[in-house]
C-alpha cells in the first residue's frame, strides 16, 4: 500500500541510493536494472509506469511521469536478438512524460518540455517544447 513505511521500504530495496527526496512513485511499476534508475528530488511517478533501465534512466528534480508511460534503455539487436543493445535515457527538470507515452533508447526530454499522452518519442525533444504523436513531432514551444 502506497504511503507507508512498508511501501517506501520496498522502493528503497529496488532504487538503493539513487532516490532523491520528495515525490512518489505509485505501485504497478514494472521492469528491470531499477538499481540504474536515478531520480532527482520532487519527481512523481504515476501508477504501471514501465522502466527497461538496463542502459539506465534519469529523472531530474520536478519531473512528473504519468501513468502507463514507458522508459525504455534497452533494446535487442535487429540481427543477433539475443542481445541487447543499450542507451540511457534522460528526463530533464520539470518535464511531464504524458499517460502513455513511451520514451525510446537514447531520447533525452529536454528540461520544462512535455511529452503528449501516447507519444512515441524516438528522437531528443528539446527544452520548452511540447511534442506528440507517433513518431513523436514537435507541436508547439512551452510558454
Amino acid at each position: 500500500m502506497p504511503y507507508t513505511d512498508e511501501y517506501n521500504a520496498l522502493v528503497r530495496e529496488l532504487f538503493g541510493d539513487n532516490l532523491g527526496e520528495g515525490g512518489w512513485i505509485m505501485p504497478g511499476l514494472t521492469g528491470v536494472c531499477f538499481d540504474r534508475v536515478k531520480k532527482g528530488r520532487n519527481v512523481m511517478i504515476m501508477n504501471n509506469c514501465l522502466m527497461m533501465s538496463r542502459g539506465g534512466i534519469t529523472i531530474d528534480d520536478g519531473a512528473m511521469i504519468a501513468a502507463n508511460a514507458q522508459l525504455i534503455s534497452n533494446n535487442h539487436d535487429l540481427h543477433d536478438r539475443q542481445l541487447l543493445t543499450c542507451k540511457p535515457v534522460h528526463i530533464g527538470k520539470n518535464a511531464w512524460v504524458g499517460a502513455g507515452a513511451t520514451i525510446l533508447p537514447g531520447v533525452t526530454v529536454g528540461d520544462n518540455a512535455v511529452v503528449a499522452a501516447g507519444a512515441v518519442v524516438t528522437k531528443d525533444v528539446a527544452p520548452d517544447t511540447i511534442v506528440g504523436g507517433n513518431p513523436a513531432k514537435f507541436i508547439k514551444n512551452v510558454d
